[in-house]
């Protein structure tokens, strides 16, 4: 009410300045009062350093952590002699400490606008990265509709969302469907995480976005690649060119 009040009766300059001083804007995921400067990503100096290293050094086909000499190589120790169905991996980070426990609540109803920030600090810190992929469209990695009933929202789709919109492509969510409920791939050790998506995912036949195009994948984690695989090889049988893969964290050792 007093901010409808406040918008109504002010110009918007003003106004914002106002709601600021009066509601000042909050860190999305600690919760800290922020300053002006701070407050348009909605995170404040330390979530900011804590979420998203500056670069992060990585396996250009896994996207798992890498020392600098060796970061950009096309396998390393994680994949090679693996078969996946998308070519490239830009995550954000480790799934470790404070990063994966934002992912975790953002896999929550009341995470959507931590989900927003994180896409939003994802752009601004790689998005120069899946730029020069060049993509022509986003898909976020599906839920099934069961699954999605129970948990209240998608975090995949939401962080497409702001991806897509960084990038100025469509977001394409028809152009992935997943086509039976399988047990989540947390629950699971890595050796059977192929086998329980095994062609779960469905692409619809010569559907015309997806001809030839280059497809900006979109999840929150990466640990085996199995999902993001599975769903990649769906992608290019229906049409797509390449498959690229952008996620917030990537996981490694024994934290799935």
């Amino acid at each position: 009410m007093l901010a409808r009040l406040i918008n109504s009766r002010l110009p918007a300059s003003l106004a914002g300045a106002a709601l600021d001083l009066l509601l000042p804007p909050r860190c999305n995921n600690c919760d800290v009062e922020l300053s002006g400067v701070q407050a348009g990503l909605l995170l404040c100096p330390d979530c900011r350093r804590l979420l998203g290293p500056e670069v992060w050094h990585c396996c250009r086909g896994c996207g798992a952590r890498q020392p600098e000499e060796l970061s950009g190589a096309k396998q390393c120790a994680w994949c090679r002699g693996g078969r996946f169905g998308f070519d490239k991996v830009v995550p954000l980070g480790a799934y470790w400490g404070g990063l994966r426990k934002s992912i975790l609540r953002m896999k929550q109803s009341a995470g959507d606008r931590l989900s927003m920030t994180m896409g939003r600090l994802y752009t601004s810190l790689r998005g120069g990265l899946i730029e020069a992929l060049n993509p022509d469209l986003v898909v976020p990695i599906p839920m099934h509709w069961r699954r999605r009933i129970v948990r209240g929202t998608n975090s995949a789709t939401i962080l497409a969302e702001q991806v897509a919109s960084y990038l100025r492509v469509p977001l394409v969510e028809p152009a992935l469907v997943r086509r039976r409920k399988t047990l989540p791939q947390a629950d699971l050790p890595p050796s059977k995480r192929f086998r329980n998506v095994r062609g779960v995912f469905r692409s619809p036949a010569g559907y015309s976005l997806l001809r030839d195009a280059r497809v900006l994948l979109m999840d929150d984690v990466l640990t085996t690649g199995a999902t993001c695989s599975e769903a990649a090889k769906s992608l290019k049988t229906a049409g797509a060119k390449a498959v690229f893969v952008a996620v917030l964290g990537r996981a490694e050792g024994t934290h799935p």
